[in-house]
């Protein structure tokens, strides 16, 4: 699955399971490390747990599995997918770590057409 495909059908996914302020990052001009950033936020720690999982599911369906995860039992659950990086945090964790501004050298992805407004 090409990258762009990937981080659409993420988006789409934790759209529809109502993750909030969803963006994302186009990095592969900034770092090796991956050729997108999404960022998302969740009201609880049990809506993060639900976020990651609802994400793991879908694209496994999709026949793709996480290169890895961190954060399992937190407010801040990282989803890695090799050219797609995934951010899930509840409000406070998200506006404390604050990776918009680490990340802010990287274009934004329009993803107006993939969201329920």
């Amino acid at each position: 699955m090409e990258s762009k495909e990937l981080l659409e059908s993420i988006v789409k996914i934790l759209d529809d399971k109502k993750a909030s302020d969803i963006v994302a990052f186009e990095t592969a001009d900034v770092t090796v490390l991956t050729d997108y950033f999404v960022i998302a936020s969740a009201t609880s720690s049990t809506h993060v747990r639900s976020l990651a999982d609802d994400v793991e599911d879908g694209m496994t369906k999709l026949g793709v599995e996480p290169d890895h995860i961190e954060g399992k039992a937190t407010g801040w659950i990282l989803l890695d997918y090799s050219s797609v990086v995934v951010h899930i945090f509840q409000n406070d964790t998200r506006e404390y770590y604050n990776l918009e501004r680490l990340w802010a050298d990287a274009p934004r992805v329009d993803l107006s057409h993939l969201l329920h407004e």
